[in-house]
């Protein structure tokens, strides 16, 4: 498939708002002093995403009724959330949740 003139720009442009949209927070950020309570509020912002992703896989939703639970995805999360306390090392959790959900596969 050719990738016409179009598509390109498209790609490029794409690209470049994605950048501009990551850089241009930090450039702002970098000269102001954040308020006390705003930096301790955005502290919470990776364990709400953390929180978000993991009940997203854990719980599979179907319209119309409750959600039901990701047996697989359930039980490689309980190790990793062990690795994840006791390493705090995000190296280990990956590699820790990869085996996991590898030997839950091969198993079940």
């Amino acid at each position: 498939m050719a990738i016409t003139m179009k598509v390109m720009w498209a790609i490029i442009g794409c690209g470049l708002v994605t950048w501009l949209s990551r850089v241009i927070p930090f450039v702002l950020v970098k000269n102001f002093d954040l308020p006390k309570w705003l930096i301790r509020y955005l502290s919470f912002v990776p364990i709400v995403i953390m929180t978000a992703l993991i009940m997203e896989n854990i719980f599979t939703h179907h319209a119309g009724s409750l959600p039901t639970v990701n047996l697989d995805n359930l039980l490689a999360t309980v190790p990793t959330f062990i690795a994840a306390i006791i390493s705090k090392s995000l190296i280990v959790i990956v590699v820790v949740g990869i085996i996991c959900m590898a030997l839950i596969r091969l198993v079940l």
